[in-house]
C-alpha cells in the first residue's frame, strides 16, 4: 500500500495519464515555470534577511557610538 491507500501502480497509471494529457513539452515548461518561482522566492527571502540584518547591524553600531558619546561625556 502506498500514499494515502493508492498503491505504486496507481500513481504509474495516473502519470501515464498526466504525461498523454498534457504532453512532456507542457510539464516541462510547467516544471521549469514552478522551478523558477521557487528560486525567485528564496531569493527574495534570503535578500530580505540581507537587508534585516543590515539594518540590524546599523542601529548596533548606531547604539555602540551614542554609548561612546556618553562615556567621552561622563569623563569631562
Amino acid at each position: 500500500m502506498g500514499i494515502g491507500g493508492i498503491s505504486i501502480w496507481q500513481l504509474l497509471i495516473i502519470l501515464a495519464i498526466i504525461v498523454l494529457l498534457f504532453g512532456t513539452k507542457k510539464l516541462r515548461g510547467i516544471g521549469s515555470d514552478l522551478g523558477g518561482a521557487v528560486k525567485g522566492f528564496k531569493k527574495a527571502v534570503s535578500d530580505e534577511d540581507k537587508q534585516s540584518d543590515a539594518i540590524q547591524n546599523k542601529s548596533e553600531s548606531e547604539s555602540d557610538k551614542v554609548t561612546d558619546s556618553e562615556k567621552k561625556h561622563d569623563k569631562v
